[in-house]
């Protein structure tokens, strides 16, 4: 799909919000930011500004504290210390205003929910007051599917679509209200590298295309190496955040995890050898009791 057919519709309700907000502030302001289950601290000291349009990387092994971070972001998790702003209120009062992706979990093949009812469940989750009419409902459903290049299978079941076409259908839920904050939680695992490209060029348009302020975890940097702005890097109940060139060196990651950690640049692609418990424990496991996700 080439830049040019992207094009995610505004919703007429947010289309004097986007203009009105103060395109120079920050849209999320964490200080002093400590997470702790228990005994455990994932992280602490994390202070960070995103500004629209910004896309910020959040890398780390399992049970860094990555999902936990969006968690905060969506008002889902207290802090443990520190002040969070998030569109310059708390966490969760504008939660219409935040898109969210979560973790790929595929759904069985008998569901009965089609594309286009997942799409709507973003629309009609949010609103208060009137319902919107249902033609304009449907047609907004419609423009966001098309959008996403989902168009073609608006009315399958779930649960028939691949892991490719279920995240599509996903971003379009995402952008139902037009967001100007995209949390995306490991959009891409069990994507192939051609269905890969697709998800973060149209994460990449909504950002070029609405300013969108992008949060994007994933626990593997090259699929958006040439998108991001930041990194921030969670290991060890520490971070260190910068640009990819500052963050993903063997000195950086080294110091972060207190051993030698190598980090190697081949073909364009970075390769980082000898990182600490980097392929073990469980996917979905962020060290929260409870089963919290990754």
């Amino acid at each position: 799909m080439g830049r040019a057919e992207v094009v995610f519709p505004l919703s007429p309700a947010d289309r004097g919000a986007s203009r009105s907000a103060d395109p120079g502030a920050p849209v999320i302001s964490l200080r002093d930011g400590v997470l702790a289950y228990g005994d455990r601290v994932l992280w602490r000291d994390l202070r960070l500004d995103v500004r629209p349009g910004e896309f910020l990387a959040v890398l780390g092994p399992n049970g860094s504290g990555k999902t936990s971070l969006l968690r905060v972001l969506l008002g889902r998790q207290q802090l443990t210390g520190g002040s969070l702003a998030v569109l310059g209120r708390p966490p969760g009062s504008g939660s219409r205003h935040i898109g969210y992706i979560p973790q790929q979990a595929f759904q069985p093949t008998h569901t009965l929910l089609r594309a286009r009812d997942l799409v709507r469940l973003g629309l009609d989750g949010h609103c208060w007051g009137l319902p919107l009419a249902r033609r304009t409902i449907r047609h907004r459903v419609d423009d966001l599917l098309d959008a996403v290049g989902a168009a073609a299978y608006a009315d399958t079941p779930i649960g028939r679509l691949s892991g490719g076409e279920q995240q599509r259908v996903r971003i379009a839920q995402a952008l139902a209200t037009d967001p100007r904050i995209l949390l995306c939680d490991e959009p891409l695992l069990s994507l192939d590298l051609q269905h890969q490209r697709t998800i973060t060029e149209l994460v990449a348009e909504r950002r070029r295309s609405a300013g969108t302020a992008v949060v994007f975890v994933t626990h593997e940097i090259n699929p958006v190496l040439g998108l991001v702005d930041r990194v921030l890097y969670l290991a060890q109940g520490g971070h260190r955040m910068g640009s990819p060139d500052e963050v993903m060196t063997s000195s950086t990651l080294s110091e972060l995890y207190g051993t030698q950690v190598d980090v190697v640049r081949v073909g364009g692609r970075i390769v980082v050898v000898g990182e600490p418990n980097a392929g073990t424990g469980h996917p979905h496991d962020d060290g929260a009791e409870g089963g919290e996700s990754q």
